[in-house]
C-alpha cells in the first residue's frame, strides 16, 4: 500500500463530490451522537478523522488555486468556499458536539494521554469562540460572518494574483537598463515583431531586480507606484472585512478582534503585545535613522521610497566590498536545494530520496524522507515564479502523521512554495542569499510538520501550534543560511564548481545585518498597524489616518501618500495572519534564543539541536509551546538574543 495519496484534483466534478462527502459526514456524526457511550476512542477519534478527510480532500484544490490559478480554479474554489465554511461553521457550534467534548474531557481526564486531552482542550475552546453555546440567532449571525468573510478573503487575494499579472513595464531604450545585472537584462529579455524589447513586471523576482539595480529613478518610480497601488478596490473589501471581524467579536463576547484572536495565542492580553513591540521601536529606532543617514549620503537628492533599496545596494557594495549579482552563480537552485538536504542530515539524521511522479507542473519534484533507513514523510517542492502562482512563499501541510481507527499510522506530506527567478533550457535559477534564506524558512516550517511523532491528528505537526509560536521553527532554520559551515556545504559556482571562499563568506556575514534595524522598523509598522487596526473599528478613511500615525514612528523615510500598502497586505486579509502579524517578532525571540545556543555548542555537535529535534520537531502542538520551549532550554525565553540576532544594541 502507498504511504502517501496521490495528488489529484478532479476540477470537472469537485462541487457534487464535496456535497455528496459533506452529507455523508453529517450523517455519520449524527449517528456518534446517537452511541450510548461516547468515548475519545469511538466518538472523538472517529470526528478527528472524518475532519482530517475533508482536509485531504479540499487542499488539493487550494493548492491549485494557488500555484496553478485559472478561470477554473478560481470558479470552483469560489463555489466550494461558502459550502465549506457553512458546514465547518455548523459543526464549530453544534451544541451537542461541544457537551460530549466536555463530558468526555470529565469522564476520561485520568486515562487518556497527554496529546488526546490536548485535542479535547483546544476543540472546547474552539467551540467556545465558534459560539457552541449561543443563541440559535446569534449562531445563523455568525455563520453568515464566516461566510462572507471567506469570500471576501479569496476576493482580496485573486484580486492582487490579477493586478500583480496585469502589469507590465517594457523597455525598449538599453539605456534604461543602466546598473542592472546581465542576467537580470537577459530575464527580461524578449523578442516582439524582430525587435528586442525587454519586460518588466510585479512579480518578485522582477520586481525587485529593478529596484534593486536600476539606476533610471523614473522607472524606479514607475515601478514601485505600481506595486503600491495594487488593487484599489481592495480598499472596500478591507472595511467590510474588518465590520464582519468585529461583529462577530462583539458576539462572542470580546471587545475587538485583536482580543479574540489572542485568546488561541501564548500571549496573554493586547498590552502585552503593544509593549513588546513599542519596546522593539524603542530599542532599533536611533540606529535605524543613522542607517538611513548613511544611504542618504550615497543619493544626489532626499531619499524617497522608490529610491531606498537601489542606494542601499550601492552602500552594501562600498561598504562591504559585497556585489549581490556575484554570489548568485554560487546559489544555483537545484544546488541549494540538495546542499540544504545534506545540511539536514547532519544535523538532524533526515535523508531525502526523489520520487518520480506527475504532479501539477511539470518544475514541481517530490522527495521521501528517510531518518536511518525508515519512511517518515514525503516533501513536494514548486520554487520558481509564474503567473499562474501568486506571489511569496509558504509551507502548506497535505497528510499529518497521525493513528487512524486501525491503529495505523499515517504519514506526513507538506508542500513548499517559492518564487524564484526562473530557469529555462539554457539559464539555470541563480538566486539571490535572500531568498536561500526564504527556503531554508519554508522548510523550517516544513520539518516542523513532516518530523512530528504525535499520534492525534488535530495537534500533530504545525497543527495545534499557537500561532504566534509557528514561525519559531522556521526562523530557527532560516539563521543557519548564514553560518559558514553551513553555507560551504552547498554554495558552489555552478560553472566551475568552486566553493565560496572564505572571504565571500565573511562578507556575506558581516553584511547580514546591515539596514537590519531598519528592516526591524518596516516590520514593526506591518505588526502595530495590523494589531491596532482589529483593536477597534474604524471608518474607511481612518484606516489610511491610522497607517499614516503609526508611520511617523516607523518610517525614517516619508511614504508618498499614494501608497497603500494595505490593499496588498495578503498576510493578514487573505491569510492567516489578522491581529498576528506581531506572531512574526514574538516567534523570533524563542528562535534567536534556540539558534544561539545551538552555534553556541558547534552546531553539528550541539545537545540543543538534538533535544530540539526531540522536543520541539517532534512535539507538534500536543503540547503549548510555552512549555516545550522551557523544556528545551530549561527557562523562559530570553528577549535580548533577538536583538542580538538583528545587531541592535539594547
Amino acid at each position: 500500500m502507498n504511504n502517501f495519496v496521490e495528488f489529484k484534483c478532479d476540477l470537472d466534478h469537485f462541487i457534487p463530490t464535496l456535497t455528496t462527502m459533506l452529507e455523508k459526514n453529517n450523517n455519520k456524526i449524527e449517528t456518534l451522537l446517537q452511541l450510548e457511550s461516547k468515548t475519545y476512542a469511538n466518538f472523538v477519534k472517529s470526528i478527528e478523522l472524518i475532519d482530517d478527510a475533508l482536509e485531504m480532500f479540499f487542499t488539493p484544490l487550494s493548492h491549485l488555486n494557488a500555484v496553478k490559478n485559472s478561470e477554473k480554479t478560481q470558479k470552483i474554489y469560489s463555489d466550494a468556499l461558502p459550502i465549506i465554511t457553512e458546514y465547518s461553521t455548523k459543526l464549530s457550534q453544534n451544541i451537542n458536539l461541544y457537551k460530549v467534548y466536555k463530558e468526555i474531557q470529565k469522564n476520561e481526564a485520568k486515562t487518556l494521554n497527554y496529546e488526546q486531552l490536548r485535542v479535547l482542550e483546544l476543540n472546547i475552546k474552539s467551540f467556545e469562540l465558534s459560539g457552541a453555546h449561543l443563541d440559535e440567532k446569534t449562531k445563523k449571525r455568525l455563520q453568515e460572518i464566516n461566510i462572507q468573510k471567506s469570500e471576501l478573503s479569496n476576493a482580496f487575494s485573486q484580486n492582487l494574483l490579477d493586478a500583480t499579472n496585469a502589469y507590465e513595464k517594457i523597455i525598449t531604450d538599453k539605456a534604461d537598463l543602466e546598473g542592472l545585472p546581465q542576467s537580470e537584462i537577459d530575464a527580461a529579455k524578449f523578442e516582439d515583431a524582430g525587435t528586442i524589447k525587454y519586460k518588466f513586471t510585479l512579480q518578485m523576482p522582477s520586481y525587485i531586480a529593478y529596484m534593486t539595480y536600476g539606476a533610471n529613478a523614473r522607472i524606479r518610480e514607475e515601478l514601485y507606484k505600481a506595486y503600491t497601488t495594487r488593487a484599489p478596490q481592495n480598499g472596500q473589501i478591507i472595511d467590510k472585512i474588518l465590520r464582519l471581524k468585529y461583529e462577530m467579536s462583539q458576539l462572542l463576547g470580546f471587545d475587538s478582534y485583536a482580543e479574540y484572536s489572542l485568546a488561541s495565542k501564548m500571549a496573554k492580553d493586547t498590552s502585552s503585545v503593544l509593549n513588546f513591540l513599542n519596546k522593539l521601536l524603542i530599542n532599533s529606532k536611533a540606529q535605524a535613522k543613522l542607517e538611513v543617514q548613511e544611504v542618504q549620503k550615497l543619493a544626489p537628492q532626499p531619499l524617497q521610497s522608490f529610491d531606498s533599496a537601489y542606494y542601499s545596494e550601492l552602500l552594501k557594495k562600498k561598504k562591504y566590498d559585497i556585489d549581490e549579482e556575484v554570489y548568485r552563480p554560487y546559489f544555483e537552485q537545484k544546488s541549494v536545494l540538495k546542499g540544504m538536504f545534506s545540511f539536514l542530515y547532519k544535523l538532524f539524521g533526515i535523508e531525502f530520496k526523489e520520487v518520480k511522479e506527475k504532479l501539477w507542473d511539470a518544475k514541481a519534484t517530490s522527495y521521501d524522507l528517510y531518518v536511518e533507513h525508515k519512511l517518515i514523510a514525503r516533501i513536494y517542492f514548486d520554487l520558481e515564479a509564474r503567473k499562474s502562482k501568486r506571489g511569496g512563499a509558504w509551507m502548506h501541510n497535505f497528510q499529518t502523521h497521525h493513528t487512524n481507527e486501525e491503529g495505523k499510522t499515517i504519514l506526513a506530506s507538506a508542500f513548499v512554495v517559492c518564487n524564484f527567478p526562473i530557469s529555462n533550457d539554457t539559464t539555470p535559477s541563480l538566486l539571490r542569499h535572500d531568498d536561500v534564506v526564504t527556503l531554508f524558512h519554508e522548510m523550517g516550517h516544513a520539518i516542523h510538520h513532516l518530523l512530528c511523532e504525535v499520534n492525534e491528528n488535530e495537534v500533530s505537526g504545525v497543527n495545534g501550534v499557537e500561532w504566534d509560536a509557528v514561525e519559531f521553527p522556521s526562523q530557527f532554520l532560516e539563521n543557519f543560511a548564514y553560518e559558514p559551515k553551513v553555507l560551504k556545504m552547498f554554495a558552489k559556482h555552478y560553472k566551475t564548481g568552486e566553493i565560496i571562499s572564505d572571504i565571500m563568506i565573511n562578507k556575506l556575514v558581516k553584511s547580514k545585518n546591515f539596514l537590519s534595524a531598519s528592516g526591524m522598523l518596516r516590520q514593526l509598522e506591518f505588526s502595530i498597524f495590523d494589531f491596532k487596526l482589529h483593536s477597534q473599528l474604524l471608518q474607511a478613511k481612518e484606516i489610511q489616518n491610522l497607517l499614516d500615525s503609526i508611520r511617523k514612528d516607523t518610517a525614517i523615510i516619508q511614504t508618498p501618500s499614494y501608497n497603500k500598502f494595505q490593499n496588498g497586505f495578503a498576510h493578514i486579509f487573505s491569510g492567516g495572519y489578522a491581529a498576528g502579524y506581531y506572531s512574526y517578532k514574538w516567534a523570533e525571540v524563542l528562535s534567536a534564543d534556540a539558534f544561539y545556543s545551538v552555534v553556541d555548542e558547534g552546531i553539528f555537535n550541539s545537545n540543543t539541536a538534538k533535544k530540539y529535534l526531540q522536543i520541539i520537531l517532534k512535539g507538534g502542538g500536543a503540547k503549548s509551546m510555552s512549555q516545550l520551549f522551557v523544556a528545551l532550554m530549561q527557562r523562559e525565553p530570553d528577549p535580548d538574543n533577538l536583538l542580538r540576532l538583528n545587531g541592535i544594541d539594547s
